[in-house]
C-alpha cells in the first residue's frame, strides 16, 4: 500500500471513530438527562405529596394558606372591577321583564265587534288609551256574564263615576274607577290582597260590580239600586245620577249594536217631570285634578254604605 492510500485510510478510520464516539456521548448524555428528569419529577411529586400531607395534618397552616389564596383572588377581582369602571362607568339596570304582567291592557283585535266598538268610543270620548280600555271592556263583559249584569251598565257607571281615571278619589274617600268607598268595603278587597288593590283597575271593577249588584238586589230594581250606589237610598234624590247612568248605558247599547254616535256628544238623560235642569247635564265633564265621583248639588256620602 502506498503512502497516500495509507494516509487516506487512517483519516477515514479517525473520522469513523469520532462519529461513533460522538454518537455514544450523545446517547449516554440523553439517557442521563432523561434519568435525571425522571428522578427530579419523582422527587418533586414526593415533595408535593409530603406538603399536602403536612398541610392536611396542620389545620392552622391550611387555614393560613386558604386565607392568603382568598385574599389574592379578591385583590385580583377588585383590580379587574376598578379597571372596568375606569374604562366605562356602570349604569344601573332598570329593566324588569315581568313588568308586563302588571299592565292593565289588552289587544283590541282580541275583542268581538260589539266590544271593539264600545272600546273605541270610550277611548275617544274620554281621551284614554285604547289598550287599557279594551281590557276593561273585556272584563266588564266577563264579570257581567258571571253576575248577570249588563256590561254596558258597568262601563256606564265607570264613565259617570271617574271618566276612566283609575286613580280618582272623591272628597269623601270613594276611590278608583267605580268610586267604591274603600274603607266601607275593605272586606271585599281582602280577596285581592288588601285595600290598596282599589287602585288596580280590574280589582276596582270587580269590587264595584259586587257593590252595585248588592245595591240592586237590596233595593228591588235598577234605578233604586243606582240611587243606593250613589248614597241616595234614603233621600231618593240623587241629583240625576241614575238617569245619567241609564242614558249612558243606552248610548253604549246603541254603539254595541252597530249604531253610529259622535264621540263629541255625551249621553243626555231623558227629561223627567221631577228632574231639575241640572239633572240633565252631560255624563262626562273634564276631570279636575281630584275629580268628584258625581257632580250633584247636595248628594249624600258617596257609594252605598253596604257590607
Amino acid at each position: 500500500m502506498s503512502s497516500p492510500q495509507h494516509l487516506f485510510s487512517s483519516v477515514r478510520r479517525w473520522q469513523s471513530a469520532c462519529v461513533r464516539s460522538t454518537a455514544v456521548f450523545l446517547r449516554d448524555a440523553g439517557q442521563g438527562m432523561l434519568e435525571v428528569s425522571h428522578n427530579s419529577l419523582a422527587l418533586l411529586g414526593l415533595l408535593i405529596v409530603g406538603a399536602v400531607l403536612f398541610a392536611a395534618g396542620r389545620s392552622d397552616f391550611r387555614h393560613a394558606i386558604e386565607a392568603q389564596t382568598l385574599s389574592w383572588l379578591q385583590a385580583r377581582q377588585e383590580a379587574r372591577l376598578q379597571a372596568t369602571a375606569a374604562v366605562e362607568p356602570a349604569e344601573p339596570d332598570l329593566g324588569e321583564p315581568d313588568a308586563i304582567q302588571r299592565a292593565t291592557a289588552a289587544d283590541p283585535r282580541e275583542l268581538n265587534r260589539a266590544q271593539a266598538s264600545v272600546a273605541r268610543y270610550l277611548a275617544q270620548r274620554y281621551h284614554v288609551a285604547l289598550e287599557p280600555v279594551s281590557r276593561l271592556v273585556q272584563e266588564a263583559w266577563t264579570v257581567g256574564a258571571l253576575v248577570n249584569l249588563d256590561p254596558t251598565l258597568i262601563l256606564s257607571v265607570m264613565a259617570v263615576e271617574s271618566s276612566f281615571n283609575p286613580f280618582a278619589q272623591s272628597p269623601v274617600g270613594a276611590q278608583g274607577l267605580m268610586q267604591v268607598m274603600t274603607k266601607v268595603h275593605d272586606d271585599k278587597y281582602e280577596a285581592f290582597g288588601g285595600s290598596h288593590a282599589a287602585f288596580d283597575p280590574v280589582t276596582n271593577l270587580r269590587v264595584g260590580v259586587q257593590v252595585l249588584k248588592e245595591c240592586i238586589a237590596r233595593n228591588g230594581g235598577l234605578e233604586a239600586g243606582l240611587r243606593a250606589y250613589v248614597g241616595a237610598a234614603n233621600s231618593g234624590e240623587d241629583g240625576g245620577y241614575a238617569a245619567k247612568v241609564l242614558a249612558h248605558q243606552s248610548l253604549l247599547r246603541l254603539i254595541a249594536a252597530g249604531g253610529k254616535v259622535r264621540t263629541t256628544v255625551a249621553a243626555t238623560p231623558a227629561p223627567k217631570p221631577q228632574a231639575s235642569a241640572e239633572a240633565a247635564e252631560p255624563a262626562h265633564q273634564p276631570a279636575p285634578p281630584t275629580p268628584a265621583p258625581v257632580e250633584t248639588p247636595a248628594a249624600p256620602d258617596k257609594v252605598a254604605l253596604l257590607h
